[in-house]
């Protein structure tokens, strides 16, 4: 166990990674299977993708892993073309990711633009297929929590209530005309409203074009101008316009599970993966979601949120 380490750091990407893709050192691209043992850096940057629910994963790693005895420091970066080669080179240590997402995008970078997705809604097939991608990039994903981060559809609480509606399925079987707000791409998207018809049956008759779960589509649903929304798992705003979510009763969605993916060299030892799997006990999407609302709607700061939370779940000591 090394010594207290001092309070997490936490600075802004610039010239760092953006040079993070000439980085010394042999190829990242097309290498064989990793071999070797896990390093273990005592100094660890954890990386964060810039957004409120990505900076607050981040400060939840770096609270853990200093009180596993690690210093660390927070580096933010909104870009994943800048900070996965980033992570694979050293330049970054720690990241939080999504599963099916990060998996079909290392798939495009290796295959091309025009690969098959490998992401699935079968967590197990995707953690595969997302790992045989990250290894050979020195890359090791560990094991996926209960918390899930993906696309889910809402609708407006007393319409939910008029039409008996508690799942997609529901209200495919209904026969309902519905107007979605959604973002532009949602007209081809597969797991948008070409899977909506396709799965489910739904009557989609128009995209309203107001974005992802962006307050403007949640108050076409709230006003009656819309029937459905486009959102996420962990928003936490919900009840704020008076819509619910409808589940997703036959699987449409990947499966977005919230992983810690490492760089192996630096960060592939039992000591990273214990401090980190900590987390998976008790993280939920609805704790998720609580702590994105503190952030946004309460203006607390991300690393107080985290903090205050692991202090509840025991996790580290209070003070």
């Amino acid at each position: 166990m090394r010594g207290r380490p001092p309070r997490v750091r936490t600075v802004v990407a610039c010239l760092l990674l953006a040079c993070a893709a000439c980085a010394t050192g042999p190829s990242l691209e097309n290498r064989g299977e990793i071999t070797g043992s896990p390093g273990d850096s005592g100094h660890l940057t954890i990386g964060s993708a810039g957004f409120t629910e990505s900076d607050v994963l981040a400060q939840l790693y770096a609270l853990l892993l200093n009180r596993a005895g690690y210093h660390t420091r927070l580096l933010s970066v909104t870009n994943r073309e800048i900070y996965e080669p980033a992570l694979e080179s050293g330049r970054i240590d720690v990241v939080p990711e999504y599963a099916a997402t990060f998996a079909d995008w290392l798939n495009a970078r290796t295959h091309g633009p025009d690969a098959a997705p490998v992401g699935s809604p079968d967590l197990a097939t995707t953690m595969r297929a997302l790992r045989a991608l990250a290894a050979p990039r020195g890359l090791t994903v560990l094991p996926p929590g209960r918390a899930v981060d993906q696309n889910a559809f809402a609708v407006a609480a007393s319409y939910a209530r008029e039409h008996r509606l508690r799942t997609l399925g529901d209200l495919g079987r209904s026969g309902l005309p519905v107007r979605l707000a959604a973002g532009d791409e949602c007209v081809r998207r597969p797991y948008c409203a070409p899977g909506l018809r396709k799965t489910y049956g739904i009557h989609v008759t128009a995209i309203d074009p107001k974005g992802v779960g962006t307050t403007p589509a949640k108050k076409a649903v709230q006003d009656g101008q819309d029937q459905m929304v486009l959102t996420t798992t962990t928003d936490a705003t919900l009840d704020q316009f008076g819509l619910v979510l409808l589940a997703d009763d036959r699987h449409l969605q990947n499966a977005d599970h919230i992983v810690p993916v490492v760089n192996r060299a630096r960060a592939g030892s039992a000591g990273v993966t214990g401090a980190l799997e900590r987390l998976n006990t008790v993280l939920t999407t609805r704790d998720l979601a609580r702590m994105n609302e503190e952030v946004d709607g309460w203006r607390r700061l991300p690393e107080d949120v985290a903090r205050g939370y692991l202090e509840a779940k025991r996790l580290i000591p209070s003070g």
